[in-house]
C-alpha cells in the first residue's frame, strides 16, 4: 500500500465518521479494504442503537463477514479514524485483518500500540501489522470539535436553568 493510497481510504473512513457525527454519535468511522477496494464501512452507532459493541469497526468487520461468507477477512485492510480499542482490537486479530491504519492515538483506550498492543501480541494465534498517524489532524481535530461542543451544550443548558431558577 502507499501512503497515498492510505490516505484516500483513511479519506472515506473520515466521511464515515462525518455520518455519525451528524446523527449526534461520537464521529468514528471505519472502512475494510481488499485488492483496493471497499468491502464495507460503518460508523459508529453505539448510542443511536444503545448497543456497547456497535463500534465501527466491530460493524465494518460483521458487515465484510457476511458480504465475503466468512470470519477469515485474510488480505484485507481496516481504516479507522481512531485508534482501536481492547474489544475492537480483539475482533481484528479474531477475524484475521491483515493490515490496520489509524488516524488519531486514543490516550484513555487505545490497544494497537498507546496503551499496549494487541494487535502484534505474540502469544496470540494471529498479529496484525498497525500503521498510525494517516491524516490524523483530521480525525483528531473531528473527535476534539465534537466533545467541546458537547461541553459548550451542557454549559448552555447549565446556564439556562441557572436563569430560569
Amino acid at each position: 500500500m502507499t501512503y497515498e493510497l492510505d490516505q484516500y481510504f483513511m479519506s472515506l473512513a473520515i466521511g464515515e465518521a462525518k455520518k455519525a457525527e451528524l446523527m449526534g454519535e461520537v464521529p468514528i468511522g471505519a472502512v475494510l479494504v481488499k485488492d483496493n477496494k471497499v468491502i464495507s464501512s460503518a460508523y459508529n452507532l453505539r448510542e443511536t442503537e444503545q448497543r456497547a459493541i456497535a463500534h465501527a469497526e466491530m460493524l465494518v468487520i460483521d458487515q465484510a463477514c457476511q458480504k465475503l461468507g466468512t470470519w477469515r477477512l485474510e488480505e484485507t485492510t481496516l481504516y479507522v479514524t481512531l485508534e482501536p480499542c481492547p474489544m475492537c482490537s480483539g475482533g481484528i486479530v479474531l477475524s484475521r485483518i491483515q493490515r490496520v491504519v489509524y488516524g488519531a492515538s486514543d490516550p484513555k483506550g487505545g490497544c494497537a500500540g498507546t496503551l499496549m498492543n494487541l494487535l502484534d501480541e505474540p502469544r496470540f494465534n494471529h498479529q496484525a501489522e498497525v500503521n498510525s498517524g494517516i491524516l490524523e489532524e483530521e480525525c483528531a481535530s473531528l473527535l476534539t470539535n465534537f466533545f467541546k461542543q458537547l461541553r459548550d451544550k451542557k454549559k448552555e443548558v447549565k446556564k439556562i436553568l441557572k436563569e430560569n431558577q
